[in-house]
């Protein structure tokens, strides 16, 4: 890496400002799902067992604002102090003013302090100078490891390195070790990508980028249909969007001017709406007026299993459908362990975006996949071609 990273800071009795992606769901004062958290292990134990003090820094859910407690770290804090196992877990009642500076000033060697909702105050999102030169001054160094917030230009990810030494921490390090290949298309071949979720919209810089690295892709999920539609086959009363019909068509006719293989689907899970479970059925090409496909149907599967046998590098993001519900799962579930066996058979298998990483965890493939990456915009954006602004920011080696 062209950045300073955690192992070239001098940690011994500094304290270490680190920005973490601890924005995980809670429900009842307890976490539910503590991927997150566990990822950002290895940056906190690396500052313990250097001498240093953590003073972690994040944000979670969208309070806008103003201090909500529904939106507190505090259950973040008390699960991290179980993950960890032994250093005492302190937490601050905020992230600047005098209460987080006395916090900082009472932490002792061997503890950590996580300080509030950075998003409780408005400064945060808008990078205001100031705001990050306070965040600052809690520190002598700053360590940023929230790859999934990376992507946006905040006081607690940008602002915050201008005023102290920055380095990127391990979670960060090892997310653009592992997708900055496939952004090159420096990866074993062939290299397919497959595509999901609802719309083109969010996926047409990716497509236009990875493109030319790319042997293969795979589409399904809604934006599958405007595909469909660009290639002049009837969908029915599925979501299309009118707007991107040019643009997918001008997709496929890149992609078959450059030889690569596009596969859409032939078949769908079909009901006259989302909350139609009992009319789910299955139909084969064109879909008739009046139905709306909201999955892959097995046709599809089978396909796209296969071409993912053959694939030595395989990128996956977005669902095949609508996946929480029972009657439209099959396709997700499908794709999840057929990529789960890919990688089995030796091939890289990266995940990333919310819903894809939370269908491998509910069919229970997570495990088996190469890389099951932290973040959703940060994900896609790099997969664009795109310089994040947290990565920017961080101090030249």
């Amino acid at each position: 890496m062209p950045k300073l990273t955690i192992d070239d800071l001098d940690l011994h009795g500094r304290r270490v400002l680190i920005r973490l992606d601890l924005n995980v769901p809670i429900e009842g004062g307890k976490v539910q799902d503590d991927r997150r958290i566990v990822e950002s292990l290895p940056t906190i134990r690396k500052v313990l067992g250097d001498g240093g003090r953590p003073i972690l820094l994040s944000h979670l859910g969208r309070p806008k604002g103003k201090k909500d407690p529904k939106y507190s770290l505090a259950p973040v804090a008390r699960r991290l102090e179980e993950l960890l196992a032994g250093p005492r877990v302190l937490k601050a009642g905020d992230c600047c003013g005098r209460g987080a500076a006395e916090a900082v000033l009472g932490l002792k060697s061997g503890e950590v302090l996580v300080l509030e909702n950075l998003r409780f105050h408005p400064a945060e999102e808008v990078n205001d100078a100031e705001f990050a030169r306070e965040l600052a001054s809690l520190g002598d160094v700053f360590v940023n490891d929230a790859f999934g917030t990376s992507h946006r230009a905040h006081a607690s990810v940008v602002g915050v390195a201008q005023f102290v030494k920055a380095a990127a921490g391990y979670l960060l390090a090892k997310e653009l070790r592992i997708l900055t290949p496939l952004v090159s298309g420096e990866v074993a071949r062939p290299f397919l990508a497959v595509l999901g979720g609802a719309k083109v919209s969010d996926k047409v810089g990716v497509l236009e980028n990875l493109l030319d690295r790319l042997d293969a892709l795979a589409i399904g999920g809604a934006m599958a249909y405007t595909f469909l539609r660009a290639r002049g086959v009837p969908t029915g009363a599925s979501r299309v969007e009118e707007d991107r019909v040019d643009v997918a068509r001008s997709i496929l006719e890149k992609a078959r001017a450059a030889g690569k293989s596009v596969l859409l689907p032939v078949d769908h899970g079909v009901s006259r709406a989302i909350d139609d479970e009992a009319g789910a059925r299955t139909v084969e090409g064109p879909i008739p007026d009046g139905l709306m496909g909201l999955d892959i149907g097995p046709k599809t599967r089978e396909r796209f299993a296969r071409e993912a046998s053959g694939a030595r590098t395989i990128v996956w993001n977005g669902p095949m459908g609508v996946y929480e519900r029972k009657a439209f799962a099959d396709g997700t579930a499908a794709v999840a362990r057929a990529l789960a066996d890919a990688a089995g058979r030796g091939a890289t298998v990266v995940v990333g975006g919310g819903e894809s990483a939370d269908a491998a965890e509910r069919f229970e493939v997570a495990s088996r996949l190469t890389h099951v990456s932290t973040g959703g915009g940060a994900f896609l954006e790099l997969l664009e071609g795109k310089e994040l602004p947290g990565l920017a920011a961080l101090t030249d080696k």
